[in-house]
């Protein structure tokens, strides 16, 4: 994407992360995209991701789920606060709870889009639901509790 992504504002140990942190040379760097509605992604599975012949690690969605959340939660705190993402001081979020439920086998070879949105925002607590959609089905969608550390 031309646009820069929530997690391209985390610097210093905030971007060593595995599944979204720019200085992780070995991370999966999952990049939400936010239009103040929706936080989205596609990602590519590659082929050591997969759990079995044709199928995408369950393992990788959770985190595929679990970082682009907070990424969203990071990106509608900062809307809430009338703030442009990135700006001083830093919000960052934390995963209080991640519950990921596995609709049908996700197929390897496809882009994968997750779209995310706030269902709740009050205070230091965040909840974000997600879905993961492989060749327009719903493969796997999440809820996900983020806890505000900064």
């Amino acid at each position: 994407m031309d646009r820069p992504a929530v997690q391209d504002y985390f610097s210093g140990e905030h971007a060593i992360c595995y599944g979204c942190g720019n200085n992780n040379p070995h991370g999966l760097h999952i990049r939400t995209q936010w239009d103040g509605q929706y936080g989205t992604f596609r990602f590519t599975p590659k082929d050591f991701h997969t759990a079995f012949p044709g199928v995408v690690y369950g393992g990788l969605i959770a985190s595929l789920f679990d970082c682009h959340c907070i990424g969203t939660a990071i990106a509608a705190a900062y809307d809430a606060e009338g703030r442009k993402v990135g700006t001083h001081p830093a919000i960052m979020f934390v995963t209080a709870n991640l519950n990921v439920n596995y609709i049908r086998p996700t197929p390897m070879n496809r882009e994968l889009m997750l779209k995310a949105h706030i269902v709740e925002n009050k205070g230091r607590k965040i909840v974000v639901s997600c879905m993961l959609v492989a060749d327009d089905m719903e493969c796997a969608n999440a809820r996900v509790t983020g806890v505000r550390v900064t």
